[in-house]
Formats: structure tokens, C-alpha cells, sequence
């Protein structure tokens, strides 16, 4: 083992754990229990996987954590086989990643230690639970006597209580205080006054915040377009993106039509593939998970939906029908057609339309309509982690035949669907963005869409603007 690795601090808290029998009990308990969790449920390979590394990891075998090592000894690949036909490794490691950290947004102040796999790695890290300290656990349960929450939010002064063998009104005066008292008295009222002063900080804090919830309580149903979302009596469903489709066609080069989609035709085409990349894409199809950036956006909307005392159903893609969209429902769509295939379905009402383009290998954005000053197309310059310019689009459309509303947050990178969702769920931002458009955020329901430019730098947005927007012409249903 090379010196680099044995001073790499990860791999020396390695080392200390596979030393001390204690340690070492707990951080194979707790493996177990990530890998038997909630998780982790459903997907038997990725277990494996963070078993293999972690087991490596004890053993100091680190130069054994390289991808084709990976591949040979954990899946039974040929010594020969092409890491770049064959990406299995790759992409067990990037679901491993989500799932643990599906596992410790549930449990993470449960677990002794924490375990993560750096993007562009497979040595995992151990990073050991840092209790809080003592000393001040002790001042917040002071402060918590001090001034306590009530039950609607509000603060509530904790009165002092009287002493349990108090004086009476006919004690006899008691005698002055010595020299050696006066200081500690002293020092008892300068105590006193920050007790007060902490009260009062504390009672301005909670009226601040609550004085933002009512606000926002009552903000969402006079702002597009959660005013047509939310201020409609039928319910609200958000359907989360499907990440493993998208990467399925990326391996394949097939495109997954909406018709294919809607009958469960995953993979259309099994015959032009190897064997591999069947095995691949069937491995990617036992995941059915939702792409990280839609937790967040679902959470903003479910707090929106909360404010309205209203409530969202939300559901992955892949598992709802057709039948479940033909209804008068209210539905925000996570994703492009490319990881959300159910958007297509929407996609003639809008100018802004995506089309995959194969020279590329990337989603762009046709303009159907262009205004004056705008494109025919716009072609994102920021591939993978490059720096350049990438898109999304917000838009508001009427559900075909039906009475509801239709909002899609698509991307063509997953920064591009987390932006869109940040923007629609910031009302201030929202509001500004409907006003440059011309229309009134608290008016009458307008369809619309945005179209976003993203500065990407190094693959993380600098910041998002408003590219262009069009006022959608309403249909006969709406």
C-alpha cells in the first residue's frame, strides 16, 4: 500500500476502527442496519456493494477499490472486460450514493458513524457522530426555562416559581448582607438582566417567524400558479422524475416513446442489444427511484400545499397510468420527457418544447413560436461538469379534455429542474418573473410558460435569469 493512502485520514480512521473490537462491532452493526433499511430496500446489488467496499476498506485492501477490480471480484466480469461498454460498477456506485443519502436524511442523528462515497471514488469515508457539547446542552436547557414555545407557536414566559418554605408577611427583618455576599449578589443580578434579555430576544424571534408564516400562510393561493393549483377543491398530485429511464436510453441509444412508456415498454427494442446491456438496464429497472433534485421540490410544495392547509399526493413516475392523468386533478411533473416521459403529453401546448438531439447527446429546446429577439433553438454549452449555459423551462398548461392545470419543471440537466423548482416555489421571485411577462401574479388563472438560462461553472449554477416567456392562448376546455 502506497504511503499517500496509508496517510489519507479516511484510511487511518479505518484503521482505527478495524483496531478497537468495539468500534468495530458498531460500524458493522451499522452497515447492516443501512443495508437492511428502508434504503436500501429492493435493491440487493447495491447492498452488496456497500458491504464489498466497506469489508475492503476494514481490511486496507484501498488499492483494490478501483473499478475494474470492482467489477471482476464483486460482479464476476472477465479480467478483460470494457469498464467502458460495461458500466455496472459506475453505476451502482452513484445509486449507492443516493440511497445513503435516502438513509441518513431519515436517520442520520441515529447513527454512530456516517459513510459516504465521494463522487469520482470507490473508498468510502467514515465520519464518526460528534456529540453535541455538554456545556451547551446546559445552556439551551436554561434558556428553554427561560422562554418555552406554547403549542400554537407562540412564547410562552416560564414563571418562577414561588419557594417551597417562602417568608411570611410577619418574618422579622432580616440583617444586612455581609462584604463577602454584595459580589455574588452583583453577580446574581448581571445574570438576571441577560436572562431578561435572552426572553426578549426570544419572544422577538418567535413573533418574527410567525409574523413570516401567516404571511406565507396566506401568499400561496393569491400567486400563479399556485393560486390555480391550490385554490381549486380538487386534489393536487406531484409526479417525481424516473433518472433509471434516462439513463437506459443513454446506454441503449433507443428512445423511450411516451406510447412505450405508458405500456411498460422499458426497454424497446432487446434484441439490437448485448447481453450486457440488457442485464444493465434490467438491473436499472429494479431501482425505480426519483433523481435527487426532486425531493427538495416536492418538499417546497408540500410546504406551499401546508400553508393552504391543503395537501400533495406524490408519486414516481413509473408507477401511474395513463388513466391516472385523464382526471380533473391538479398535477406538477418533475423532469423532461427524457426522465419524464408523462410531460409529452403536454408538450403541443407550449412553444418551448425539448427534442433530443443525437450529434450532441443532449436535450435542447426548440422555439416553435420565436418573439422578437428570441431563438429558433437554444443548445445548452454545459455538458456533464463543464462550465457554459444550460436550460429549463416553467409552464403552466390546461390538462387535454379535463378541467385541471398541468405544472411541468423540466430541465435538461437535473440543475436545470431543480432551478425551475426553486424559482416557482420562491413566491417574491415567481411574482417578479409572471410581471416581466406581462402578467398579474394575483390576477385571473393565465397559462404561461418560462423559459430559464442557467450559467453552469464547473457544473453548479452561478445564477438563473429569465430567458424569455410567452402567454400560453387558452384553450375551449379552459
Amino acid at each position: 500500500m502506497s504511503s499517500s493512502r496509508q496517510s489519507n485520514p479516511h484510511n487511518i480512521e479505518f484503521a482505527k476502527i478495524a483496531e478497537a473490537e468495539e468500534d468495530l462491532a458498531l460500524l458493522k452493526r451499522h452497515v447492516k442496519d443501512i443495508v437492511e433499511g428502508a434504503a436500501f430496500k429492493g435493491s440487493h446489488r447495491s447492498g452488496q456493494f456497500l458491504q464489498y467496499i466497506i469489508d475492503q476498506g476494514l481490511a486496507g485492501h484501498f488499492d483494490s477499490l478501483k473499478e475494474r477490480v470492482i467489477g471482476v471480484e464483486l460482479f464476476g466480469r472477465s479480467p478483460t472486460y470494457d469498464t467502458g461498454e460495461d458500466a455496472i460498477v459506475r453505476v451502482t456506485a452513484s445509486d449507492v450514493r443516493k440511497r445513503l443519502l435516502q438513509h441518513y436524511g431519515r436517520y442520520g442523528t441515529e447513527s454512530p458513524f456516517r459513510i459516504n462515497l465521494p463522487l469520482g471514488s470507490y473508498i468510502p469515508e467514515i465520519v464518526r457522530d460528534t456529540k453535541p457539547d455538554p456545556g451547551l446542552e446546559q445552556a439551551a436547557s436554561a434558556l428553554s426555562e427561560v422562554a418555552l414555545p406554547s403549542s400554537n407557536g407562540l412564547p410562552v414566559i416560564a414563571a418562577a416559581e414561588p419557594p417551597a418554605h417562602g417568608p411570611s408577611s410577619t418574618t422579622e427583618p432580616q440583617p444586612a448582607a455581609s462584604m463577602e455576599e454584595q459580589p455574588t449578589r452583583r453577580l446574581a443580578r448581571r445574570w438576571l438582566y441577560v436572562a431578561l434579555a435572552l426572553t426578549f430576544l426570544n419572544i422577538g424571534v418567535w413573533i418574527f417567524f410567525w409574523a413570516r408564516y401567516v404571511h406565507h400562510a396566506q401568499a400561496p393561493r393569491r400567486v400563479l400558479p399556485w393560486s390555480a393549483l391550490l385554490g381549486s377543491p380538487r386534489p393536487l398530485q406531484l409526479i417525481t422524475s424516473d433518472p433509471d429511464i434516462a439513463e437506459i436510453q443513454g446506454y441503449t441509444g433507443q428512445i423511450i416513446t411516451i406510447s412505450d412508456y405508458a405500456n411498460h415498454k422499458y426497454i424497446p427494442h432487446p434484441e439490437q442489444l448485448t447481453p450486457e446491456t440488457t442485464q444493465l438496464c434490467r438491473i436499472l429497472l429494479g431501482g425505480n427511484k426519483a433523481a435527487l433534485v426532486d425531493t427538495p421540490i416536492a418538499v417546497g410544495v408540500t410546504e406551499l400545499a401546508q400553508a393552504s392547509s391543503r395537501r400533495v399526493e406524490v408519486h414516481s413516475a413509473r408507477n401511474i397510468q395513463l388513466s391516472n392523468l385523464q382526471t380533473d386533478d391538479n398535477f406538477v411533473l418533475l423532469g423532461s420527457p427524457r426522465s419524464n416521459p408523462w410531460t409529452a403529453l403536454f408538450s403541443d401546448q407550449m412553444s418551448f418544447r425539448f427534442s433530443y438531439d443525437k450529434a450532441s447527446s443532449q436535450e435542447i429546446i426548440l422555439n416553435a413560436h420565436p418573439g422578437p429577439r428570441e431563438k429558433s433553438q437554444y443548445v445548452p454549452t454545459a455538458l456533464g461538469w463543464a462550465t457554459g449555459q444550460s436550460y429549463a423551462i416553467i409552464a403552466m398548461v390546461g390538462n387535454p379534455d379535463q378541467d385541471g392545470n398541468v405544472l411541468l419543471l423540466s430541465g435538461a440537466n437535473a440543475e436545470g429542474t431543480e432551478a425551475a423548482g426553486k424559482l416557482v416555489t420562491d413566491l417574491p421571485r415567481m411574482t417578479a418573473a409572471l410581471k416581466t411577462c406581462g402578467i398579474s401574479p394575483g390576477g385571473p388563472v393565465r397559462h404561461f410558460e418560462l423559459l430559464l438560462r442557467l450559467n453552469m461553472m464547473a457544473g453548479s449554477p452561478t445564477n438563473v435569469n429569465v430567458e424569455a416567456c410567452h402567454i400560453l392562448p387558452e384553450t375551449d376546455e379552459h
